[in-house]
């Protein structure tokens, strides 16, 4: 965590040397690395921040309650819960109460227009690839401006986030973030959890020799629509894991819950809500506290 707070930006040039013996398992280095300073982390844990962010995502939960009735898990979910040796996290609206990609867009000036393809990927109304691309159009980020809003806009974790991923490593239950975001905005995420890097799986964004925006890795699964359930598949096969959970809020978070890939999906409702996806899902939530709870 100290090498990540500490420095500037180191390039490497890893993804364009693997893009045709890539592996899922052996993710490549990021083409840069954002080196944040300690101040930034801080505002993290501060109190007061949390407390605000907390409030700021209180879910009605009795009104939800009378909605669904997947709010409360069956035995068999609960058990799987509990005994799984290893979990994906989606990152954005779940580990944090953010969309990056929106959070980005905003700070480029073009937050409006973004938010609402945004919002289509992920009721599941158009292809992730193509939502991507056309965000990605909209933004059109430099790396100069891609440094500074990570220097500005630390990230912000949902309330109890930490301590379910510090009770789950506790465990020996091996946490993964599994994003259709970028690895150079879910590396810092990840250091603030103490979530080793290599179990990053999410997309990569390109730059030019003098850091024009060149695109995103197209051989990354999470570019694509149905790549987290490919990720998941593979990371499932490759370690051997006896029970994988998935937890998200979105459609693609939902279509790792297949055979090979996830035994169940567990919805987290507490900062977007989105109902085609919520019914479908083993266990509904809308606070952390009850997978933290039912650990113990």
């Amino acid at each position: 965590m100290e090498a990540l707070m500490s420095g500037a930006i180191a390039r490497a040039s890893a993804c364009h040397l693997q893009q045709h013996s890539h592996s899922l398992l052996r993710p490549c280095l990021p083409s840069l690395t954002i080196k944040l300073h300690r101040s930034s982390f801080e505002m993290i844990t501060n109190s007061r921040l949390m407390n605000a962010v907390a409030s700021s995502i209180q879910p009605l939960e009795a009104s939800t309650a009378e909605q669904y009735d997947n709010m409360s898990p069956s035995k068999e979910v609960l058990d799987m819960w509990r005994t799984a040796d290893a979990v994906c996290f989606d990152v954005d609206s779940t580990v944090c109460i953010d969309e990056g990609i929106d959070e980005l867009a905003e700070f480029c000036g073009v937050g409006k227009a973004v938010e609402e393809w945004t919002s289509r990927a992920m009721d599941g109304s158009v292809t992730f690839q193509e939502a991507l691309a056309a965000r990605l159009s909209l933004i059109n980020p430099s790396l100069a401006q891609l440094q500074d809003f990570l220097e500005k806009r630390p990230p912000r974790i949902s309330p109890g986030m930490a301590e379910l991923v510090k009770k789950l490593k506790a465990k020996s239950t091996v946490v993964y973030l599994v994003s259709g975001g970028f690895r150079q905005m879910i590396n810092p995420v990840a250091s603030i959890l103490e979530i080793p890097l290599r179990n990053i799986f999410a997309n990569q964004l390109l730059f030019g020799d003098s850091g024009e925006f060149s695109g995103f890795d197209k051989n990354e699964p999470t570019s694509r629509s149905g790549g987290k359930a490919i990720a998941v598949q593979q990371i499932r096969k490759a370690r051997g894991y006896k029970t994988l959970v998935m937890i998200g809020d979105g459609a693609t978070d939902l279509e790792a819950r297949q055979p090979g890939g996830a035994d169940s999906f567990i919805c987290y409702g507490g900062v977007q809500l989105r109902e085609a996806v919520a019914g479908k899902a083993d266990w509904l939530i809308l606070n952390f506290e009850d997978l933290i709870n039912s650990l113990d």
